[in-house]
C-alpha cells in the first residue's frame, strides 16, 4: 500500500515508519516537527517527509494514498491544558477535516490512533469498545469528538478505523519523558528514586510502541469488512497495572532505586482498565510482542548507553510543554503552534 503517515517525527512516528517500510508498503510522512531538537540519539529520517501542518493539508496533498495513518496531534495533558481550544482545533477539528479530505480524495482506509484515556474516570471494571466514554482532560475529549465524527463518514468507499492505544512506552528516536514507565525509569536512573506524582493506586494498560506499530500494520493487511468502522482497544489484557505496580518492576529492573511519592502525590482521576478481548479475538493478526519488564529493561539500557541526566528529561530538551513554550518565548512558534519562518 501506498500510506500516509502523519506524525511521522514524533515519538511513535519515527518507530513505526520504519516498521511499515520493512513490511513492504510505500511510506510518505507528514510532520511540522515541532520537536526537531529533542531527538534522543542520532537522528536519521528513514522515509520522505513532507514539512507540513496537518491543518494546511489540501485534498491534492492526498491523491493517489491508499491508506492515511493519523498519529499527529499534541499528545499529552500539560501541553493540552496549555490552550485547550487548540488542542481541539489540532486534535479534533484538523483530524475530522483530514479524514473528510482523505475520503475526497478517494483514499479507502484511515487508521486513527485514538486512545484508552476516552474512558478517563472509569473505576476498577474493565472497559471494553462498548463501554462508556468518560475523558477527564481536552486530549481525551478531542479522541472521543473524533471518533464520533469521523465515523459519520464510513461508507462503501471509506474506511475508519479508530486504534483505542493503550499508554504507550519504549526507546524512540523522538522520547518521551512524561509518559509513566519512560518516566519512572527515567527518575530512578537518574535520582536513584522511583518517583510517584500520585497515590499510585490508579488502573493504568500500558503497550510498546513497536506493538502499537504491529497494531496498525495488522489493521491496514486484512480485510477492510474485518475492521471497517470500528474501535478496537490496543493491548493485552495482563498488560493492565495500577501504578504502584509499574513502580515495583521499576524498582526491580534498576539497581539501587527505591520507590518515592512527589509531596503533592494524590489520586488521579485517571483511572482504566482496560479488556484487550477484542482485538484478540478479531485481530489475531496483532501480536504483542513486549510486556513492562521487557520495556523497563530496554529503557533503563537505553538511559545508561547515552549517561541520561536528571536535566535532561526534567529540562526543556525533552519535556514538550517546556519545548513548545522555549520556542513561543523566542518567536518561532506562533500562539496557533505554526512556525513563524513558513508561510
Amino acid at each position: 500500500m501506498k500510506i500516509l503517515l502523519t506524525g511521522s517525527r514524533g515519538y511513535i512516528g519515527s518507530v513505526m515508519a520504519p516498521f511499515l517500510v520493512r513490511a513492504g508498503h510505500e511510506v510518505v510522512g507528514i510532520d511540522t516537527d515541532l520537536y526537531r531538537r529533542s531527538s534522543f540519539g542520532e537522528w536519521k529520517d528513514t522515509i520522505e517527509t513532507w514539512p507540513k501542518d496537518v491543518r494546511s493539508l489540501e485534498t491534492r496533498d492526498l491523491a493517489g494514498f491508499d491508506a492515511v495513518i493519523h498519529l499527529a496531534a499534541l499528545s499529552n495533558d500539560p501541553l493540552g491544558d496549555l490552550n485547550p481550544q487548540l488542542t481541539y482545533d489540532i486534535n479534533h477539528l484538523a483530524s475530522v477535516r483530514l479524514a473528510a479530505l482523505a475520503k475526497e480524495a478517494g483514499v479507502a482506509r484511515f487508521a486513527f490512533a485514538s486512545s484508552c484515556s476516552n474512558y478517563g474516570a472509569a473505576g476498577d471494571a474493565p472497559v471494553n469498545e462498548e463501554s462508556e466514554l468518560n475523558p477527564v482532560t481536552a486530549y481525551g475529549e478531542s479522541k472521543v469528538r473524533v471518533e464520533r465524527d469521523v465515523i459519520k463518514l464510513a461508507d462503501d468507499s471509506f474506511s475508519p478505523t479508530f486504534l483505542r492505544c493503550a499508554t504507550a512506552y519504549g526507546v524512540s528516536p523522538r522520547l518521551r519523558f512524561d509518559i509513566v514507565l519512560n518516566n519512572l525509569v527515567a527518575w530512578a536512573f537518574t535520582s536513584g528514586k522511583v518517583m510517584l506524582k500520585s497515590d499510585g493506586s490508579p488502573w493504568r494498560p500500558i503497550v510498546h510502541i513497536e506493538d502499537i506499530s504491529r497494531a496498525f500494520l495488522a489493521v491496514l493487511s486484512v480485510s477492510r469488512e474485518r475492521v471497517h468502522a470500528q474501535a478496537f482497544n490496543i493491548g493485552r489484557n495482563d498488560q493492565n497495572y495500577r501504578i504502584r505496580e509499574i513502580a515495583e518492576i521499576v524498582k526491580e529492573t534498576v539497581p539501587g532505586c527505591e520507590i518515592a511519592f512527589a509531596d503533592d502525590a494524590g489520586p488521579d482521576k485517571r483511572n482504566y482498565r482496560a479488556d484487550f478481548s477484542k482485538v484478540a479475538r478479531l485481530l489475531p493478526e496483532f501480536q504483542p510482542q513486549w510486556d513492562a519488564r521487557k520495556g523497563a529493561k530496554q529503557l533503563h539500557d537505553a538511559y545508561r548507553a547515552i549517561g541520561l541526566e536528571l536535566s535532561d528529561f526534567e529540562g526543556p530538551r525533552y519535556r514538550r510543554i517546556d519545548q513548545i513554550k522555549q520556542l513561543m518565548a523566542a518567536g518561532e512558534l506562533g500562539p496557533d503552534l505554526r512556525w513563524s519562518d513558513r508561510p
